[in-house]
C-alpha cells in the first residue's frame, strides 16, 4: 500500500543519510532530552510507588482496614462482629480499646497510646507478616497484666523482657490519682511500623477496661480486615448502611495527612520532571525551525508541484512527531527497564564503590521496593507524545506560509 505523500516525505527528511550535521546533532539532542525526560519520570514514579506501598504496609501494621465506633458498639461489640462477618468481604473482626497512658520504667518516663486487645482475636485481624508477632498475642492473652512494647519505645526505655512496669492513664495523671498506677510486666517487643514503634504498647483488653475505667474520651471500637485495602470504605460503609449512628473509618482517612502528603509530592515531582520532556520539545521546535530555513527552497519547489499549506504541515509535524516518538519509545524502555532492576544496580556500584574505597562500607538503596505501574507509563508516553506533536505545530505552520514566489525568484 502506497504512504500518503506528507509521510513518505517527512520520514525522507527525517531519516536521509546525507543531512546537514548540526541539523542531524541538535535533532538527536531532542530525542535524547525527551528519552531523558521519560526515563526519569518513569523511575521516579516507580520509586514512589514503591515507597507508598511499602508506607502503606508499614501503616497497616498497627492502623486497622476499617474502624467502628459509637456508642452501641462499646455497649454490645459482639453484635457488630457478627454483622461483619457475615459478608464475605470481611475476613476478621476484633474489639479493641485505646488511650493515652505514661509508662515509668527505672526513672525513664514515656506517654504512649495504649491499647487494650483481645489476643487471639487481635491476631486474625491485624495485617502483621510477622508470625512472632501472633506468638506474642498468644502469650499476652496468657499473661495477667502482660503488655507488649513497640520495638523502638522499648530501645528508648532501655527494657528487657519480664521486667515490670508501672502504668497510669492520662486521666489519672491529669486528676492526681496515683492510686490507679498498675504493674504490667513486659512479655515482648513487636514491630507496629514505623509510626507507631516509638508509642505504641498493648495489654489485655480487660485490663484496658479497668484502666482507662475513667476516661470518658477511651470507648470501644471494633476493628476490621477486609480483602480489598483499597475498597474498605465502600465495603464498611454498605455494610452498616442500616446504622446511621455508628461512625465508619478507613484506615485511609486516618492515614489521610500522611497519604495526602505523598500524593502531592508524587504529582509535583511528576510535573517537575515533565518540564524536562518539555525541554526535549523545545529543542524539537529549534530543530524545525532551522529545518524550514534549510529546506525553503525545495518547500517552494513542492508548492509549485500542487503540494497544499495543509501537506507542507504534515510533513513536518511527521518530522518532529518521529524525533518524539523514538524519544519516548527510547525513554520508555530504559526507563522500565530501569525502574526494574534499580536495586541490583544499586548493589552492583556499592560493590563497585566500596572496592575502589578501601576501608569503607557505602550502602546504596538495596533495600528500595520500586513498583512499575503501565497506565502511568502509558500516561508518560501519551503526555511526552503530545506535548512532542504540539511542538511541531509552530514550524510547521511558519513552512506552509512560504511563498514559492519569494523563495524561488533568488534560487
Amino acid at each position: 500500500m502506497q504512504k500518503p505523500f506528507s509521510l513518505f516525505v517527512g520520514l525522507r527528511y527525517t531519516l536521509a543519510r546525507k543531512q546537514n550535521f548540526f541539523l542531524s546533532f541538535v535533532s538527536l539532542v531532542s530525542m535524547l532530552g525527551v528519552s531523558l525526560g521519560v526515563m526519569i519520570l518513569i523511575v521516579a514514579l516507580s520509586i514512589m510507588n514503591g515507597s507508598i506501598d511499602t508506607l502503606r504496609a508499614d501503616a497497616l501494621k498497627s492502623v486497622p482496614h476499617v474502624t467502628v465506633s459509637g456508642d452501641r458498639v462499646t455497649a454490645n461489640w459482639n453484635e457488630f462482629a457478627s454483622v461483619a462477618l457475615k459478608s464475605p468481604n470481611v475476613i476478621s473482626a476484633a474489639p479493641y480499646l485505646e488511650g493515652e497512658a505514661s509508662i515509668l520504667y527505672q526513672g525513664n518516663n514515656r506517654f504512649v497510646n495504649l491499647r487494650g486487645v483481645e489476643g487471639v482475636l487481635e491476631a486474625d485481624v491485624v495485617e502483621n507478616p510477622s508470625s512472632r508477632y501472633r506468638d506474642l498475642l498468644i502469650a499476652l492473652t496468657n499473661t495477667e497484666n502482660g503488655v507488649i512494647l513497640g520495638a523502638q519505645l522499648a530501645g528508648s526505655l532501655g527494657v528487657f523482657i519480664s521486667a515490670d512496669l508501672s502504668v497510669t492513664s492520662l486521666g489519672s495523671l491529669l486528676a492526681r490519682n496515683l492510686a490507679d498506677t498498675e504493674v504490667f510486666t513486659v512479655v515482648g517487643y513487636a514491630d507496629f511500623g514505623a509510626y507507631a514503634n516509638n508509642d505504641t504498647a498493648l495489654i489485655n483488653l480487660a485490663q484496658a477496661r479497668q484502666l482507662f475505667a475513667l476516661n470518658s474520651g477511651s470507648q470501644l471500637r471494633l476493628r476490621l480486615r477486609v480483602d480489598d485495602v483499597f475498597n474498605a470504605k465502600v465495603i464498611a460503609e454498605d455494610l452498616f448502611a442500616g446504622y446511621p449512628e455508628l461512625n465508619v473509618q478507613s484506615w485511609d482517612e486516618v492515614q489521610a495527612t500522611l497519604f495526602n502528603a505523598l500524593r502531592m509530592e508524587k504529582l509535583l515531582t511528576s510535573f517537575m520532571l515533565l518540564m524536562i520532556v518539555m525541554i526535549g520539545a523545545v529543542n524539537i521546535v529549534s530543530t524545525l525551525v532551522m529545518v524550514v530555513a534549510d529546506k525553503g527552497a525545495d518547500i517552494a519547489i513542492l508548492r509549485t508541484m500542487g503540494a497544499s499549506r495543509s501537506i507542507i504541515m504534515k510533513i513536518f509535524v511527521v518530522q518532529g512527531s518521529i524525533v518524539g516518538l523514538l524519544g519516548t519509545l527510547t525513554g520508555a524502555v530504559l526507563g522500565t527497564l530501569l525502574a526494574a532492576n534499580i536495586t541490583k544496580i544499586s548493589l552492583i556500584l556499592e560493590g563497585i564503590i566500596n572496592f575502589f574505597t578501601c576501608g569503607s562500607n557505602h550502602y546504596f538503596i538495596s533495600h528500595l521496593q520500586t513498583e512499575i505501574k503501565w497506565t502511568e507509563v502509558g500516561l508518560i508516553c501519551l503526555a511526552a507524545l503530545a506535548i512532542s506533536f504540539l511542538a511541531t505545530l509552530y514550524p510547521a505552520y511558519r513552512a506552509s506560509k512560504i511563498q514559492a514566489a519569494e523563495v524561488l525568484r533568488y534560487e
